[in-house]
């Protein structure tokens, strides 16, 4: 007992019923909680949401989340001294300055913080402390109460990133959208869009518009691909700012650029544009490093990119450049790294790049599959801060296990347990934590098609990749963990996310559950075991996976969840 207060230390929790517990399901796990007694808060409909001078972007995002369950108006009030609600206070922040303490009393909730981050981060460990219904879309009955707590919290890393590939398969604005809402919950705080690559060419380039109108025309696979056009990219980036989520755009250079060459003939050394691909091998493409034309293309593209995309970032790419030879790949690195400063960027690229300069600014991303890298060890000695996304640990693409429907596995098989019993502060030889700028799961294409693809892969691991990035190393414990996780699953299916329940994790009310029994027909809100059958106009559909159907999870549109039996 401290001060009329229980503590515990919330990352060696143990398994079991308890796990579901507010206090004690967070994810990621913060840096200390306390459970204060008879504090308990419960949000009603008189509720309003109280913001500090400049938050007011935050109260009206957390609004937004939380009245389509409760129903309740949570009227967004700029007030230095309320009496009472929900309150978003300036104040010192622990840590640092995405920190943030969230307080509960009888009267209110008070998040405090120093940055509009700090508010971010304080709300949805707020979200998380509500029931899990308050994911529910449409209104729904109570009571919706936060425990009485103490909670101080900052992240480790300043950096807890994840990627989206729409190059192999285009991925729409309202997929990146929702995909966005999703990374929220767990803190992240950048968006690493794939732009480019060998399949498709997804970013409307005024100066040669036939890498969309051409290069962008197909997709891994085949079909019409897609493009976003400026707009639509700036509508991205304004979404993801909304949840302090910064945006940083990838043109791959000068390899996995297909796409490209067959847009515009000029760009290849034989002058003939060679056609489309829609297969996923890769290295066999490059720009022509000797031709003019070539680096007036690289400027283009940045400068124009550059101008709609207002965080600091700009990712160059750099892999796999295999038809590159070592002399020129350092020729174009030499002439193109210029240009991202040029226009008031800061560098960031796959780790092969980092060798063909000295510039402590760069930011080397790690995708290695082993703990020893000379290139990103020296980097990291000069000064360079690193980005750590191991592919056999961090890649989101990864089949979970043999009998995953969807995934590669060239990396390996990435379960949860995998994806979370790894150190980013000592996972390569020779990078210390103070080199390490943060984690990024990167999520690639090739196999993910539909938004429900991208929950099956990305749920629960994101998570794992998540809390690495924020939470002490102290506080790192599979056991802990896996219990937090499972409380989870009840959040993600108010979500309509069609995560992979795997067997590892002690899901809220079993892996296994199938009570009630389906009956033959499909219907929502019921419970699936897989190998389950049912018949939907006419078909008769196996289940993959068990799950509890939700609207629009109908079989013919949840292919991760059901296939034609």
């Amino acid at each position: 007992m401290v001060a009329g207060t229980i503590v515990w230390n919330a990352g060696s929790e143990g398994v079991g019923s308890a796990a579901a517990e507010p206090l004690k399901s967070i994810v990621p796990v913060p840096v200390s909680v306390q459970a204060v007694p008879d504090a308990a808060y419960t949000i009603t409909m008189s509720t309003k949401i109280y913001v500090a001078p400049g938050a007011r972007a935050v109260g009206d995002y957390l609004a937004g989340v939380l009245r389509p369950s409760t129903g309740f108006p949570l009227d967004v009030v700029e007030n230095p001294t309320p009496p009472d609600g929900i309150i978003l206070q300036n104040a010192s922040a622990p840590g640092n300055d995405q920190g943030y303490e969230l307080i509960t009393s009888t009267t209110s909730v008070t998040i405090r913080a120093s940055t509009n981050a700090g508010f971010m981060s304080g709300a949805q460990t707020l979200r998380q402390l509500l029931p899990a219904k308050v994911e529910y879309r449409w209104q729904t009955p109570g009571p919706w109460t936060v425990p009485g707590a103490k909670i101080s919290d900052y992240p480790r890393f300043p950096y807890r990133g994840a990627m989206l590939d729409v190059a192999r398969h285009f991925h729409p604005v309202a997929t990146v959208k929702r995909y966005l809402d999703q990374l929220a919950l767990y803190k992240i705080n950048f968006f690493h869009l794939h732009l480019s690559d060998d399949q498709g060419w997804r970013i409307v380039v005024d100066s040669w518009p036939r890498l969309t109108t051409h290069g962008g025309s197909t997709q891994v696979g085949g079909g019409p691909g897609g493009f976003f056009t400026k707009d639509e990219y700036k509508d991205i980036v304004a979404y993801a700012a909304a949840r302090q989520i910064t945006v940083i755009p990838e043109i791959d250079l000068p390899g996995h650029t297909n796409a490209a060459l067959s847009s515009y003939a000029e760009l290849n050394c034989n002058g003939t544009a060679p056609p489309l691909r829609t297969d996923i091998e890769v290295g066999y493409s490059s720009l022509c490093i000797s031709k003019d034309v070539t680096y007036k293309f690289v400027e283009d593209v940045i400068r124009e990119l550059a101008e709609i995309t207002p965080g600091p970032y700009l990712h160059i790419g750099g892999d796999e450049a295999n038809a590159t030879s070592d002399r020129d790949y350092q020729t174009f690195m030499d002439k193109v790294l210029p240009l991202v400063g040029k226009y008031g960027k800061k560098i960031f690229g796959w780790h092969e790049f980092v060798k063909t300069t000295k510039d402590t600014t760069v930011v080397p991303q790690y995708w290695g599959t082993t703990t020893s890298n000379a290139v990103v060890q020296a980097a990291a000695a000069r000064g360079n801060k690193i980005l750590m996304s191991p592919a056999n640990k961090a890649y989101l693409d990864m089949k979970y296990n043999s009998s995953t429907p969807l995934g590669l596995s060239w990396a390996g098989m990435i379960e949860v347990q995998d994806a979370y019993n790894w150190n980013p502060g000592t996972h390569v030889s020779g990078v210390q934590e103070s080199s390490v700028l943060g984690v990024e799961a990167p999520l690639w294409t090739e196999t993910i098609v539909k938004p429900e693809h991208i929950d099956y892969m990305v749920f629960p691991r994101l998570p794992a990749i998540a809390e690495l990035g924020w939470s002490p190393w102290s506080t790192h414990d599979w056991n802990a963990f896996k219990a937090r996780l499972g409380a989870q699953g009840a959040r993600w299916n108010f979500m309509g996310i069609q995560f992979y329940r795997s067997t590892q994790v002690p899901w809220d009310g079993g892996p296994t559950t199938t009570s009630p029994r389906p009956p033959t027909a499909w219907a929502a809100y019921t419970s699936y075991a897989a190998e389950d059958k049912v018949t939907y106009n006419g078909t008769t559909y196996k289940c993959l996976q068990q799950h509890m159907s939700l609207p629009g999870w109908e079989p013919p549109n949840a292919r991760a969840l059901w296939a034609p039996a």
